[in-house]
C-alpha cells in the first residue's frame, strides 16, 4: 500500500507536527504511533492532566510526545501583529481571545518553526482549520486560492495509479469559477507528481464527455482545462470528462478516442464542492477505499484539516503525507 510505503519513507527524516486539538484520544493515539515508529515528533496542545489521565485509561506509551498547555504560552502580541500584518483584521481584545484558541496557537508553532506541520479538524470547523491556516501561515506567492485533495488509495489497483487517485476539491471551495478550476487542477497535479513520484493525468470531471452533452454548467470546466493548458502545457489534461471515461479504458476508446486521457486519469477534478465531496465519500464507504485528507494545498507551511469522522490511522497517513509537504 503507498501509504504504508509513506510511512516507511518519514522514518528516514521525521518532522514535527503539532496537534491542537491534542485532548481528543483519537489524536492522543495518533501521536503515539507515530513517536513509538519514529513517524513524527508530536506535540499535542491541551490539558496535560486530562491527556495523561485519558492516555492511561487506553494503555497507550506516551514517550516522545510533547504537551503544550496553552495556560503556559501567551502568544497574544505575536498573533495580533501577524494577522493584522497587511491591514487591520482583529483589535487587541480579539488577539487575546485567539491566543487561547488551540487552532491558531498550532498555526503559531507552524510559522515560528517550533512545528513543521499543524493538523487539526478532528472536533473543529473546517471553516475554522481555513481561517485559522490563512491569518497565521498565509499563502504561498503568486497563489491565489486555498484548495484541497484527497488521496483515495482503493483496494484494486485497476484504476489511477495501481489503485491511487486524487480528488479535488472536495473540501474547501463550494463554486470554484474557471479560473479557480484551473488553479485547483495545477495545485493538485503538482503534488500527485511530488508525492508519487508518477506522470499526474488530470481528468476534468462533469456529466458531459468532450462536447456529448451541451449547458452552461459545463462552460466553466471546458474553460478551466484551456487556462491549465495554456499555463502549464507540461500537464496532461483534458476534459470535460464523464468519470467512467476518465477511468475505463473501453469506455474511453468509445467515448473520447483522440484524447490524451485514454481511461487512465490518476487526479480527478470535480466541478464543484457538492461533487467532490459526494463522491468521496460513495468511494470510502462503498468500494471502502482509504480516504486520506482533506490535504490543504497553496499555503507556505502545511496546516490540515481531518474530517470529524476520522479514525486515528488516518490522523497518522496525513501526517506522513504531510512530511513531504513540510
Amino acid at each position: 500500500m503507498i501509504l504504508d510505503d509513506f510511512l516507511q519513507r518519514c522514518t528516514i527524516n521525521p518532522k514535527k507536527v503539532v496537534y491542537p486539538e491534542g485532548e481528543d484520544e483519537r489524536l492522543i493515539q495518533a501521536a503515539s504511533y507515530c513517536s513509538q515508529n519514529h513517524i513524527a515528533y508530536p506535540i499535542l496542545i491541551g490539558q496535560r492532566k486530562s491527556i495523561e489521565k485519558k492516555a492511561n485509561s487506553l494503555h497507550i506509551n506516551l514517550s516522545g510526545v510533547e504537551i503544550v498547555e496553552i495556560s503556559d504560552v501567551d502568544y497574544t502580541e505575536e498573533l495580533f501583529e501577524i494577522i493584522n500584518a497587511d491591514k487591520q483584521r482583529i483589535d487587541k481584545e480579539e488577539s487575546i481571545q485567539l491566543s487561547k484558541n488551540p487552532l491558531y496557537i498550532g498555526a503559531l508553532l507552524v510559522k515560528k518553526n517550533l512545528a513543521d506541520m499543524c493538523i487539526g479538524g478532528a472536533i473543529s470547523d473546517t471553516a475554522d482549520i481555513i481561517k485559522a491556516a490563512l491569518h497565521v501561515i498565509g499563502l504561498k506567492n503568486n497563489i491565489k486560492l486555498l484548495s484541497s485533495f484527497f488521496l483515495m488509495e482503493l483496494q484494486s489497483p485497476e484504476f489511477g495509479q495501481n489503485g491511487v487517485l486524487f480528488f479535488a476539491d472536495c473540501g474547501v471551495n463550494p463554486q470554484p469559477n474557471s479560473e479557480q478550476l484551473a488553479d485547483i487542477a495545477i495545485a493538485t497535479a503538482d503534488n500527485f507528481s511530488s508525492l508519487m513520484n508518477v506522470k499526474p493525468k488530470v481528468a476534468m470531471l462533469s456529466f458531459s464527455t468532450l462536447g456529448s452533452a451541451k449547458h452552461k454548467v459545463l462552460d466553466k470546466v471546458i474553460e478551466a482545462v484551456n487556462i491549465v493548458k495554456q499555463k502549464r502545457a507540461d500537464i496532461i489534461i483534458d476534459g470535460e470528462f464523464q468519470a467512467d471515461a476518465a477511468l475505463v479504458e473501453s469506455v474511453a476508446q468509445r467515448k473520447a478516442p483522440g484524447s490524451s486521457i485514454k481511461g487512465d486519469a490518476n487526479v480527478l477534478i470535480f466541478p464543484d464542492l457538492n461533487a467532490g465531496n459526494i463522491a468521496y465519500k460513495l468511494v470510502e464507504r462503498l468500494a471502502k477505499a482509504q480516504a486520506i485528507g482533506p490535504v490543504m494545498q497553496g499555503l507556505k507551511k502545511p496546516m490540515h484539516d481531518l474530517s470529524r469522522g476520522c479514525k486515528y490511522m488516518d490522523i497518522v497517513y496525513l501526517t506522513a503525507i504531510s512530511s513531504f509537504q513540510a
